[in-house]
């Protein structure tokens, strides 16, 4: 076993060839991770901007008369 051992910590060429792996391993978890964190920032964005649109609807039907509101809501309304 400690032979084994030895012969494959002892090649340089085995030795860079795992590195080598290991590295690659390495940068696709890295890839992974900023792929995931772009991806919740982009979400985040789209939420952020629904919520503004949902603000601003909110803040013109409050703005509205009563009557003028339930006028322009029942193009909305389902039938």
């Amino acid at each position: 076993m400690s032979a084994l051992l030895t012969f494959l910590l002892g090649n340089p060429t085995l030795l860079g060839i795992g590195a080598a792996i290991l590295a690659a391993f390495g940068w696709g978890v890295r890839q992974r991770l900023a792929g995931e964190r772009s991806e919740r920032a982009r979400q985040a964005a789209a939420e952020a901007a629904a919520h503004d649109i949902a603000g601003q609807v909110q803040n013109d039907i409050g703005a509205l008369p009563a009557a003028t509101a339930r006028k322009e809501l029942k193009s909305w309304a389902k039938d």
